[in-house]
């Protein structure tokens, strides 16, 4: 349960957002009220008790924190519908206007940051109420194009999958879970920390994972990337599933981007955040914290 992610001295508030389809998102929020906004989004499987290593350093540190699972992840209700893009981005449309959540900084993780983006392209009316985006690891799509030429394909070398390949993915689902999840890590990562990040995954159902995949892996957000006007972070890692050239490439899109890397030293997975929260937490401060 999300009352049991953090020291009792951090937690403030733990909840739901009804979605405006009737769905119930679990929430919780730490740090003082007054503090500058947070707001952590995990990615495709994933769960807001991922994030516990932000959300103790952050709401510890002053900062007013807010994680949520997406429907049917974590601890949210287990419904059998609306597992599309499109939809999420209404259900954190839903959880920024219930929470009524201004001047927040969104720190997106995976598929996350896939969720702000359908946001971004659905709700124009939100786009002042966020003050800066930290996009933790998604390339701009997934699935690669067989009539890419090689250019493309380097420029895009994020794009993990083939179409055929994300089919058979999702159709072997429960089989794919555990490697996939690992390969996510260093080898570094305990079997303690690898099993309990597994079965955050496994709260989500296989079918409903599947279709959710499909959706995400098959979407384009590159046409987004010029209208995205708030400072915005790209974060990468040389030892991640995605390769950190093709990630960056938004960076290059996105007016005024940064981008950083985390290096093979600096323990750079798919799950950097998790695996060195120090540095990854020292990064997302200095540039929320920013002057320009």
């Amino acid at each position: 349960m999300l009352a049991s992610v953090l020291p009792l001295a951090h937690a403030s508030t733990v909840g739901t957002v009804t979605t405006s389809d009737g769905v119930q998102l679990a929430y919780m929020q730490a740090g003082p009220a007054a503090g500058q906004k947070f707001l952590f989004v995990p990615g495709w499987r994933q769960t807001a008790a991922e994030w516990r290593k932000q959300i103790e350093y952050f709401s510890g540190a002053g900062y007013h924190v807010t994680a949520y699972d997406h429907r049917g992840h974590g601890d949210s209700e287990k419904v059998n519908f609306g597992y599309r893009m499109p939809r999420l981005g209404a259900d954190l449309n839903d959880v920024i206007n219930t929470l009524a959540l201004t001047n927040v900084s969104i720190i997106g993780h995976s598929m996350g940051s896939s969720v702000v983006w359908a946001l971004w392209d659905q709700y124009p009316e939100q786009h002042s109420r966020i003050h800066r985006f930290v996009i933790a690891d998604q390339p701009p799509l997934l699935v690669q194009d067989p009539t890419w030429t090689q250019a493309d394909r380097d420029t895009w070398s994020a794009a993990i999958f083939t179409p055929v390949e994300t089919y058979i993915f999702s159709a072997n689902m429960s089989n794919e879970l555990v490697p996939f999840v690992s390969s996510m890590f260093t080898k570094d990562i305990s079997a303690e920390d690898l099993d309990w990040v597994v079965a955050q995954n496994r709260k989500m159902s296989d079918e409903n994972a599947a279709k959710l995949l499909i959706s995400h892996a098959f979407t384009d957000w590159r046409d987004i990337f010029p209208r995205i006007d708030v400072p915005t972070l790209v974060l990468s890692g040389e030892a991640s599933i995605a390769n950190a050239t093709g990630v960056n490439w938004a960076a290059t899109q996105i007016p005024g981007a940064r981008a950083y890397t985390f290096t093979k030293e600096e323990r750079g997975s798919h799950f950097a955040f998790w695996e060195n929260p120090e540095r990854f937490n020292e990064i997302v401060r200095d540039f929320v914290t920013a002057s320009d």
